[in-house]
This record gives structure tokens, sequence and C-alpha cells, in this order.
């Protein structure tokens, strides 16, 4: 979907309703069809945002993600990777001190509650899916786009 064709109709109406009253209504909606063209691109991202994370909510594997690329954006289909289960079983001995914000706990315990799994167990499997030598040909993680591009 090119996202500058949906702005510029939106604008285009705002600017249509003006043209039914006087000059000063004209420039109030110009005023406003400006203001809108700016604020649209972010607005309709975060709704895409949020139609993803409920799709993907609601399917059994994999993820809906959100690829921005210039002015096109498209909802994409990515199946989560297999990574091999933690062996809880398995000699677990090797410690390492981990130092976290209280937001990044945070989110780790509820990732793992989520799961119904310790954060341990959580923080385990999230790194054997970050450093797994059999990739995807998608990246997880931090590679997502935030915002919006104009052209």
């Amino acid at each position: 979907m090119k996202m500058s064709l949906v702005v510029d109709g939106l604008r285009s109406d705002a600017i249509s309703v003006g043209e039914l009253g006087d000059e000063a209504v004209a420039e109030v909606a110009e005023r406003i069809a400006t203001l809108l063209g700016r604020s649209l691109p972010a607005r309709i991202l975060d709704l895409l945002s949020e139609v993803a994370a409920e799709l993907s909510a609601e399917l059994p594997e994999g993820r809906v993600e959100i690829r921005v690329a210039g002015d096109d954006v498209h909802l994409s289909y990515v199946e989560d990777e297999q990574v091999p289960a933690v062996d809880s079983e398995g000699d677990l001995s090797a410690r390492i001190t981990l130092r976290l914000t209280e937001g990044l706990k945070a989110r780790v315990e509820e990732g793992a509650a989520g799961e119904g799994i310790s954060a341990n167990s959580y923080i385990v499997r999230t790194l054997e899916r970050g450093t797994s030598t059999n990739r995807s040909r998608t990246r997880r993680g931090g590679n997502r786009l935030h915002g919006y591009g104009t052209t």
C-alpha cells in the first residue's frame, strides 16, 4: 500500500470541505490539511502496528510484521524460527552476571510469565534464538522500523 495515496486523499477531502465555506473556512481547512499531512503517516503506522500485534497474538506460530520501504507499507507473515528446546536436564552450570535496567527486567519477567517458564529459561531461550547458527532468511529482534519515510 502506498501511504501517500491515503494521506493525499484525506488532505484533499479536508480541502474540499473548506471549499464549502467562505475564504476563512477554506484557509482553516488548508491548515488542517497541512497538519494531517504531517501527522497521518505516523498514525497509520501506529494503527498497522496494533493490527499486526493483534494478528500475531492469534497465530499459533509466526508473526505479522510491518515492512516499510519508502512510501510502500506491507504486512508480512514471518514464520518462527525452529529453535531447539533448552534441555532443562542438561548441564546448565555456566554462570554469568547480567545487569539489566528495571524496565528490561520487567519485560523479561513478563515474557517468561506469558510463556509459563522461569526468567532464567526465558533468557536462555532468547539467547539460543539470537545466537543460533541456523538463522532463517528473516532477522528477529531489534530490526524493526519505527516512524515513516517520505519520498
